[in-house]
């Protein structure tokens, strides 16, 4: 992504709703909030369906920032993983306000959230990944993988096995910690060089873990 134009004061809008993976949300929302040490003008907020608070997995509650019915302006909007993403798959009116954001805003997700942009068929002709690590009821009988699910969802899809895929508008990473490498590819996306983002890293005590997995994307 290097020769990208910086986008000044990128947003960055992260979704929560009932039972949304907390890892998912809070690693890429993490990533931004230290970047925002560097580069005041980067934003990071939550939105949900109402201005109400929502309790995610293990009974993490938190408040959004900002409702549907607001249709805050921003450059990306992330979707997080989560058991809640059962029900997302088939919410209308998340399905209304993703068709309504410009064309500019960057779809993202983590983990099963591409589940979400896989019912709305907006995977279809694209690549996209999901976790490929199963839990021990999706490693069962009862189960399956979800990368596999996705596989089935999105038949149209081609699906990767890379850490972050990105098909252009629509960026995909997988399981849980992946998070951390959307947030900051995200900021790749938005013009920031490798230098920042190593210097965000290194902050977060994460520069180990950047090095190996900076590179395990598809573009």
């Amino acid at each position: 992504m290097s020769g990208v134009e910086r986008v000044s004061g990128f947003r960055l809008g992260v979704y929560v709703f009932k039972d949304a993976e907390v890892v998912d949300l809070a690693a890429p929302y993490g990533v931004f909030s230290v970047a925002r040490r560097f580069d005041p003008e980067i934003d990071v907020f939550l939105v949900a369906e109402a201005m109400r608070p929502v309790q995610t997995q293990a009974g993490f509650t938190v408040l959004p920032n900002a409702a549907f019915s607001d249709r805050p302006a921003m450059h990306a909007f992330l979707i997080p993983g989560g058991f809640g993403t059962r029900q997302e798959m088939h919410n209308g009116r998340l399905h209304e306000f993703v068709r309504s954001l410009p064309e500019t805003c960057l779809l993202a997700s983590v983990c099963t959230g591409s589940w979400v942009f896989a019912a709305m068929g907006l995977l279809d002709g694209l690549a996209a990944t999901s976790r490929k690590e199963a839990d021990r009821i999706e490693a069962s009988a009862l189960g399956k993988v979800p990368i596999e699910r996705l596989a089935e969802i999105a038949p149209r899809c081609r699906v990767s096995r890379a850490r972050l895929v990105d098909a252009g508008r629509v960026v995909t990473a997988g399981g849980i910690s992946a998070g951390m490498e959307m947030g900051f590819h995200l900021l790749r996306r938005a013009g920031y060089d490798e230098r920042f983002m190593s210097e965000v890293a290194r902050v977060m005590e994460y520069s180990a873990a950047y090095e190996i997995y900076r590179d395990d994307r598809e573009i």
